[in-house]
């Protein structure tokens, strides 16, 4: 699996800034729904579902919200750049500017776990999350998501 095949370009956007975490989640659905087709109310009730079994702020500015969504045939992913961060109940309390969510079919095993793994190990990297953080032009995003890492080292 590869950001290519988890992202489209119209599914990545930059936003001046969220109000609030559930804001922030009705932003995330608009934009799956615009993007995919995905019904933004049930995006958002997954999502505020799975965020009450804990919260998926990992840790330096990064969110990786995720849901199961009746009707989709393979996982999409939305990513979202907030040039204002926003409150998220991260692991290390920081707030969150970087959002990567992912919409995986309801029985979806491991390709939603292999998407989650990609984007999780991709968001670690310091550098490439202060590349995105200084390209808030969406086809930009998208680009510096969707490169090819497979050379770089480990």
């Amino acid at each position: 699996m590869t950001f290519l095949e988890l992202l489209k370009p119209q599914a990545v956007k930059a936003v001046a800034a969220a109000s609030s975490k559930k804001r922030l989640m009705h932003d995330i659905a608009e934009l799956a729904e615009s993007a995919y087709g995905l019904p933004a109310p049930s995006v958002v009730e997954a999502l505020m579902e799975r965020e009450s079994l804990g919260p998926t702020g990992v840790g330096h500015g990064v969110a990786l919200p995720h849901a199961r969504i009746s009707g989709i045939d393979a996982v999409h992913g939305v990513f979202i750049l907030l040039e204002k961060p926003v409150e998220f109940e991260s692991v290390d309390r920081q707030p969150v500017d970087v959002v990567l969510a992912l919409f995986a079919p309801e029985d979806a095993g491991v390709e939603h776990l292999k998407a989650l793994a990609l984007v999780s190990r991709t968001l670690r990297d310091a550098a490439l999350c202060n590349k995105l953080r200084a390209n808030p032009d969406p086809a930009t995003l998208h680009t510096i998501l969707t490169e090819d890492r497979s050379s770089q080292a480990a």
